[in-house]
């Protein structure tokens, strides 16, 4: 199916940041695009050829969206399945598709998945309502600390929590949820896998991962991993038994955690392009928002060899600040060589929110490292 310079059209479900970098590659091939997403001043609205406001999780918003596209795709997971699954039923290619993202979405469904196949991942216990929790608690049968999960709707650090005692306890939202055994890992690592239709399949190197002690937000990314080559292999070899398990069609990004024994966990993954993938758009031969399309249109994929080494560094609003956003000092960095911002459009700030990031790209990871952390310093996400 021939995309490019026709009237074929790909539809995105979600207007984030994620999705206006995927329409940097669209625009590139002059691929047409429709967009969903529930706010007026999503990002991606000024890059695709139609966007529609309107409701991710409702079935006949999803459907009516969907219902004479070519194509469908996703920045984000919290999507109606059921629409989904009627649009793949009536000749709409969906990818990933519905019952990857079913399987994902809930994180529950995504825990026992990994032990059906055997996967290797921290133990966990399943609750229906957050007394339930308290009850397990108090009998004895749970011990401080342990991770927090919110079955569904969890993302960019909401819905986890480390819970340290019952005050904190007391802090959850009630529903369903995992309790997860606290990890005592070395490192935080993840892996970007891509599979096309007919089979081949492609990952990025290892990325190191560091993570803002409090809002649980991914602080920095590093490209390559500072780890030795044996448990690299290792991340590699179990996120490709993931991406087996799973059979998706596109991106697959596998977040693990390194243990001082050398075990290697799976923690979470993504059917999407993801934020520990932002270095590969300056740093490697193929950015993963190119190798997510030219997957879903089953295309050959592309190199994810690094040009250089990279670190990504998440700009997000400074505490107490909330309104329209300035982005102080934004000169200074822009001074530092190889410094590369990338500015999502979002034009309110408040604490944690996501409002961009920089790359920075070097021939060595630790001088990359530390010009990261003087851009952190230095730019700051403030409310005028």
């Amino acid at each position: 199916m021939d995309f490019f310079s026709t009237s074929k059209t790909i539809g995105i479900l979600g207007g984030g940041q994620l999705g206006k970098m995927l329409l940097y590659s669209t625009r590139k091939w002059d691929i047409n695009t429709h967009v969903l997403d529930p706010s007026d001043d999503a990002p991606a609205r000024i890059a695709c050829n139609k966007f529609i406001k309107g409701d991710l999780m409702d079935y006949q918003t999803v459907y009516d969206f969907g219902k004479n596209l070519d194509l469908i795709t996703i920045e984000i997971e919290n999507v109606n399945i059921q629409a989904l699954e009627q649009l793949e039923k009536e000749g709409v290619k969906v990818y990933p598709q519905p019952y990857v993202l079913k399987n994902i979405q809930n994180k529950c469904l995504q825990k026992r998945f990994y032990n059906q196949n055997k996967l290797p991942t921290a133990h966990y216990e399943e609750f229906t309502r957050i007394d339930e929790v308290k009850d397990a608690v108090a009998k004895g049968k749970l011990s401080f600390p342990f991770v927090w999960k919110s079955a569904s709707m969890g993302y960019d650090g909401y819905g986890v929590k480390i819970v340290r005692s019952n005050k904190e306890l007391e802090t959850l939202l009630d529903g369903a949820c995992l309790i997860e055994e606290m990890v005592n890992f070395t490192h935080e690592l993840a892996v970007i896998i891509c599979r096309r239709a007919q089979g081949e399949t492609v990952n990025y190197p290892v990325v190191e991962s560091e993570f803002h002690p409090t809002s649980n937000q991914v602080e920095y990314v590093l490209c390559p991993a500072r780890i030795d080559k044996k448990h690299a292999d290792r991340a590699i070899e179990i996120a490709t038994k993931v991406s087996e398990a799973y059979g998706h069609i596109g991106l697959l990004a596998v977040e693990l955690f390194l243990t001082p024994e050398g075990e290697v966990l799976i923690n979470e993954v993504a059917p999407r392009p993801h934020n520990s993938g932002h270095f590969s758009i300056e740093a490697s031969y193929t950015c993963q928002f190119e190798q997510h399309l030219r997957a879903i249109l089953n295309l050959p994929l592309g190199k994810t060899d690094s040009k250089s080494a990279g670190v990504m560094v998440n700009l997000v609003g400074s505490e107490g600040h909330t309104g329209a956003v300035h982005y102080k000092n934004i000169d200074q960095i822009l001074a530092i060589d190889g410094v590369i911002p990338h500015i999502y459009g979002k034009k309110e700030t408040r604490p944690n929110r996501k409002m961009g990031h920089v790359t920075i790209i070097h021939s060595e990871i630790e001088t990359a490292r530390k010009i990261a952390e003087q851009v952190k310093q230095t730019l700051s996400i403030i409310s005028k």
